[in-house]
């Protein structure tokens, strides 16, 4: 499919990044050249590991398809990883290669002689930006900003080293079956030790093709459209919307940091964009942004959400201001990742649509027996983009795929009409007296709050009730929260139980690379504070 589209669009654009654009016929040339690096000047055989630690630069779709097309397993890495948890991906993957931006490869050359990688391949943010660009944009970054740390490894060369070697040979076009691992997609490793999901070029193809059916709804068009990709590449809900955004020979426009909301509200400006992904935590940064109301939306035919649970505020705030819909879809990193979505002329908000076609959905309740329509239970997933399994973890796969069923962890409930809402994830329902809480629902009443900017909610142990309800909210930008103002303001919308028994006012809250609040780190910070009043 990948080279269908190199074919069918070449004169078109594929992706820009940083004032750089890239066409099909040029990512084409970039990927051969690299495939045909790997094949002819290194080690590295069809079914190697090879981890991209890059933000959303060129550079990433270069390496992805470049790998790809020669034979090899891509690990997607997180830029900001740690020297423990890197260690970890690469040693689990067994990645023999690594490409990494020099602005963060400190991290890797403190590990990388303890792992089982052989060649690194290091790349300045501009190494593909064009004439007088690319030595102005990296000698910036080097010498006037200082972002490049001092590196040193044992067997390295540059990317643009890499391309020139490429470009004498041709590369053996591999020939893939449905099976053959394409990616090890890594979960965040909050409920334990990171796992790498096993997706296959099956499961990769599936899930575009049964995105594309969604894409149409939308009104979107081969080869026509302009997508925004904020969020970081590594992470499977960006990737997958970036990959099929390019399998379908539209242009991808990435932005390195999203947290940048300035650059954002930059591309937003300099684009006729179509649509975007984000996060809920996005959408209500941006909506709060003093530039975003005077943009023009004109052009705008969807907005996605995923990643985390979409409020009806941040729906609604976003919609007055752009006129456009955000449609929320869920997944998971081992379902490649869409399970659901709500389509176009048919989205509700506060659920996260119906299964995309080919996927079978099954609501299970405490003993594994199927719960009628309309009760909740746990959510189980059967389709063509369910992963083949946890990377060399056969006992881990067993415990969450049972008889052909992905077993989510995820408390939902399927309406009549077959559309489905996320009540919870399992182990984040707090139970008050014996009244099952769902963070969820009283996040999305505290979103609705005027002055809350990030909000989140978790048990605590209590004598009486055995969990009580704290919430944690963060102001927005020029706001202030009035305590006894907020109890009031959540009495009139929950029921007693659920109300908040203690509230903590913060600057903001812990999250996750890509803006997911951590429930996880406000639990284990609760804990650590009883242990030590307990000692």
């Amino acid at each position: 499919m990948f080279e269908h589209c190199l074919k069918t669009y070449p004169e078109k654009p594929a992706v820009f990044c940083m004032g750089q654009t890239l066409s099909y016929a040029e990512l084409d040339q970039l990927t051969a050249q690299f495939a045909s690096f790997i094949q002819n000047h290194t080690n590295l055989k069809v079914g190697d590991r090879i981890a991209l630690q890059m933000p959303n630069i060129l550079q990433y779709p270069v390496a992805l398809f470049g790998s790809l097309r020669a034979g090899l397993i891509v690990v997607n890495t997180n830029p900001l990883y740690s020297e423990r948890e890197l260690k970890h991906q690469l040693n689990d993957s067994g990645a023999k290669a690594l490409v990494v931006l020099e602005n963060v490869a400190e991290v890797a050359s403190k590990v990388v002689a303890d792992t089982p990688v052989e060649l690194v391949i290091t790349t300045q943010i501009a190494d593909l930006h064009k004439g007088w660009k690319r030595p102005v944009i990296n000698g910036a970054v080097k010498y006037i900003k200082k972002m490049v740390p001092k590196l040193h490894f044992q067997n390295s060369l540059s990317l643009r080293k890499a391309l020139a070697k490429g470009k004498s040979g041709q590369f053996k076009k591999p020939a893939p079956v449905l099976d053959d691992l394409a990616l090890l997609q890594y979960t965040g490793g909050t409920t334990g030790v990171s796992k790498g999901a096993m997706i296959s070029h099956g499961n990769l193809m599936a899930n575009v093709l049964q995105s594309k059916l969604n894409f149409e709804s939308y009104g979107l068009n081969e080869g026509e459209e302009i997508f925004l990709a904020p969020l970081p590449l590594y992470h499977i809900y960006s990737f997958m919307l970036a990959f099929s955004t390019m399998m379908q020979g539209n242009m991808a426009v990435l932005i390195p940091n999203p947290r940048e909301l300035d650059t954002v509200i930059k591309e937003m400006k300099r684009w006729k964009w179509t649509g975007m992904s984000g996060i809920n935590t996005l959408f209500v940064q941006l909506c709060s942004h003093p530039e975003f109301k005077d943009l023009d939306f004109s052009s705008v035919k969807v907005t996605l959400s995923g990643g985390m649970a979409l409020t009806a505020g941040a729906a609604k705030t976003w919609q007055e201001l752009t006129g456009a819909e955000i449609f929320e879809g869920y997944g998971l990193t081992e379902t490649s990742p869409v399970v659901s979505i709500n389509s176009g002329g048919h989205n509700q908000i506060g659920t996260i649509g119906v299964a995309v076609v080919g996927t079978e959905i099954k609501i299970a309740g405490e003993n594994g027996e199927e719960m009628p329509i309309g009760e909740r239970g746990e959510l189980c997933v059967r389709g063509p983009q369910v992963m083949m399994g946890y990377w060399q973890r056969p006992d881990e796969t067993d415990k969450t795929i049972k008889d052909g069923w992905l077993h989510t962890g995820d408390v939902a409930v399927v309406q009549e009409d077959g559309y489905m809402r996320i009540v919870d994830r399992m182990k984040d329902m707090i139970l008050v007296s014996g009244f099952n809480v769902y963070p969820n629902e009283i996040e999305d009443v505290l979103s609705s709050h005027p002055a809350i900017g990030e909000c989140a909610a978790i048990g605590v142990p209590d004598e009486k009730s055995g969990e009580a309800v704290k919430i944690f909210v963060a102001p927005k930008a020029g706001q202030s929260i009035d305590k006894d103002e907020l109890k009031g303001f959540l009495r009139e919308r929950l029921t007693g139980y659920k109300m908040p028994r203690y509230i903590e006012v913060r600057d903001e809250l812990p999250k996750t690379n890509v803006g997911k609040v951590l429930r996880r780190s406000l639990r284990d910070e609760e804990l650590a504070k009883l242990r030590a009043e307990s000692a």
